[in-house]
Formats: C-alpha cells, sequence, structure tokens
C-alpha cells in the first residue's frame, strides 16, 4: 500500500517513516481492497507531554476512513491509530459479506 506521510513543523527522521510504513501495510492483512493512506504528523506547541498528534485518512473503495490519536510518541500513536483502523476496516469487511 502506498503511505503518503507529512510531518508538519519538524522532519521525521526516516526511522519513522519506515516504522509508520511498516505499521500501516498490515492493514492490508484486514482488507486487500485499501487504495492509500495519507498520515500527517504534527507537534503541538505545548507543555504537555501528549504534544505528538497522528492522523490517518486511509482510502478504500467509495470510502475514507480518518483516525486521529494525541500521544506521546509518535510510534504510540501509530500503533492506536492503526488498531483503530483495523477494527474499521473490519467492519466494513463484514457489511461488504453480508450484503453479497
Amino acid at each position: 500500500m502506498k503511505v503518503n506521510t507529512q510531518s508538519v513543523n519538524f522532519s521525521a527522521d526516516k526511522k519513522l517513516i519506515n516504522f509508520i510504513q511498516r505499521r500501516m501495510d498490515k492493514l492490508d492483512l484486514f482488507y486487500d481492497k485499501v487504495i492509500q493512506s495519507d498520515v500527517y504528523l504534527k507537534l503541538e506547541n505545548t507543555s504537555n507531554k501528549e504534544n505528538k498528534i497522528f492522523e490517518a485518512r486511509v482510502s478504500v473503495p467509495g470510502d475514507s476512513f480518518v483516525v486521529k490519536k494525541q500521544c506521546k510518541t509518535f510510534e504510540e500513536g501509530a500503533d492506536i491509530a492503526a488498531a483503530s483502523l483495523e477494527r474499521q476496516l473490519k467492519k466494513r469487511k463484514e457489511k461488504l459479506r453480508a450484503r453479497t
């Protein structure tokens, strides 16, 4: 799957980008018609430790899913968002199976 990663107000290192790519590639196991995913990494200027925002948009035929998580690290945000997207993709697959 093609993952477009954009980091806002900072430059993401290669290790983080590769981690996100691997994590989002696992979504293909749950729903094989994923077209692409867009990931936005943002830093908030607050003194709060949970200042990293991970936002993912996954496009499938006829729909798209958006998940936005705020965590201490981008890796934690990627894991939580991917788990949420897995549930949404499984639910969509079950609905499509029920119709046929």
